[in-house]
């Protein structure tokens, strides 16, 4: 598994290795199965995290060969133990950290382990890292069902654990990272927010909806990224002669949870629904995502649109070059859609941009290559690499 190398590629250099992402993408599973013979402390649990907050040097005086701590950031006093323990024995891979939100373990990372811990980010599944057993028969069941692993395995239908899931995040994730009093109007603001991916992001406007205040849905916006759930993607700003959009562009990270948000009910409802290109344009970045945080460098995402409408839903910069690719939900190929591309070519001095698109057919025409959905990895190494 590629993750389990780059894991032990990581422990071979670094005394404390960090695994983060969303809940239930898999980064206890990584870890233990990387490190099997580590134990394993879950500071999700009471007693556990009771232990580990009332006597740091007890706790920690168990694993003097290391262990893997799963929720690190739910005992905060344990960083400052740590940071002294590692620095007086350097030996690479002792602990591993995993958690779930960025606020809290970042926030720890830098305070007191900066230097001493080599970091991971672990996404849902790409569509690459699918066997045949699990991959998807539609574009539509695709994004419907999204690639959060245990509802790739199918374990639980997918409309019961994105209800699960949200209900578990509202109630867990949000009381802990910020004070919401009213937990009713944050989860309005997160469906609004799902209603919203690949749509430009207008704070005023969803906040008014909500009913809250620009700088409380500020504030929740940012609970929602540090949770893993939501990227947002800045504009290019390089001036080509044309005043350009400023707001940022909001993506979810996994279509399945974006459309159970939505309301979404069945795969066969996105063939015709007004989700379905937006649904598209989001898993196409998530793929992006992905593939750079799986090889530890996460791509320097932009979109590009002018105030006349011309846009390009992805602009990527590497080794000087800009490289453009859009996106397109329907399944037959239209003359109109390499437009934006052709514009921003002749503008940047770009060449070759990539059209990822809902049907199954590649091919190559002047200017552009053109990929089906599941040739989306061809998309990936032409922008990074």
């Amino acid at each position: 598994m590629f993750l389990t190398a780059r894991l032990r590629r990581l422990a071979r250099h670094y005394p404390v290795l960090a695994v983060t992402g969303p809940r239930q993408s898999g980064k206890t599973t990584l870890a233990r199965a990387t490190f099997p013979r580590k134990p394993y402390a879950n500071l999700e649990e009471p007693d556990t995290r009771d232990f580990a907050e009332r006597d740091p040097r007890g706790f920690l005086a168990q694993f003097p060969a290391g262990a893997v701590f799963d929720e690190a950031q739910r005992a905060p006093e344990l960083f400052s133990y740590l940071q002294a323990m590692v620095d007086e024995d350097r030996r690479p891979g002792r602990f591993v950290l995993t958690g779930s939100q960025q606020f809290g373990l970042f926030s720890r990372i830098t305070q007191s382990l900066a230097g001493r811990v080599g970091l991971l980010h672990l996404l849902p599944f790409s569509l690459g890292e699918l066997d045949r057993k699990t991959q998807p028969g539609s574009l539509e069941e695709l994004l419907w069902r999204g690639l959060y692993p245990p509802v790739v395995a199918g374990r639980v239908p997918p409309r019961t654990w994105y209800a699960d899931y949200i209900a578990t995040y509202v109630e867990r994730d949000a009381r802990q990272l910020i004070n919401v009093r009213d937990l009713g109007a944050f989860q309005r603001f997160v469906r609004l927010c799902a209603a919203r991916t690949a749509q430009l992001i207008n704070l005023s406007s969803l906040a008014t909806d909500c009913g809250v205040t620009h700088n409380t849905a500020k504030a929740w916006l940012s609970v929602l990224e540090a949770s893993y759930l939501v990227r947002l993607v800045a504009p290019f700003h390089r001036n080509f002669g044309k005043r350009l959009i400023k707001a940022p562009k909001l993506y979810f990270l996994d279509t399945g949870l974006a459309a159970a948000l939505a309301g979404v009910r069945e795969p066969r409802d996105l063939a015709l629904h007004a989700m379905r290109g937006p649904l598209f344009e989001t898993w196409v970045i998530g793929e992006l995502l992905k593939y750079g945080c799986n090889r530890g460098d996460a791509p320097l995402l932009h979109f590009w649109r002018d105030a006349s409408g011309n846009e390009v839903d992805v602009v990527v910069e590497r080794a000087g070059q800009l490289l453009a690719l859009e996106t397109k939900s329907g399944r037959t190929i239209a003359g109109d859609w390499l437009a934006g591309l052709e514009r921003f070519g002749r503008l940047s001095g770009a060449s070759g941009g990539t059209l990822v698109y809902g049907g199954e057919a590649s091919q190559r025409r002047s200017g552009a290559t053109i990929l089906g959905w599941r040739d989306i990895g061809g998309a990936l190494r032409r922008l990074l690499g």
